[in-house]
């Protein structure tokens, strides 16, 4: 298990950080963990898994996308 700092999470997702909480209070990132009394982290596993359910859902919307367009000609 490891924690990822926000600078290696902003790099890993290519999110800024308002775009970070912003996702995060509307539940749709993952919630960091509290390091010390100024420290936040996430787990590398949480954001690993984000990411992965990112692409698995851009590569369903591109399927269903390809589908379409073979069923128009």
């Amino acid at each position: 298990m490891r924690f990822l700092r926000l600078a290696e999470v902003r790099n890993r997702v290519g999110y800024g950080r308002a775009t970070i909480y912003r996702l995060m209070t509307a539940g749709e990132f993952p919630l960091s963990y509290s390091l010390g009394a100024r420290a936040v982290a996430w787990l590398e596993s949480d954001i690993d898994a984000w990411i992965e359910s990112r692409v698995n859902r851009q590569g369903a919307s591109v399927s269903i996308s390809l589908t379409t367009q073979g069923a128009e000609r």
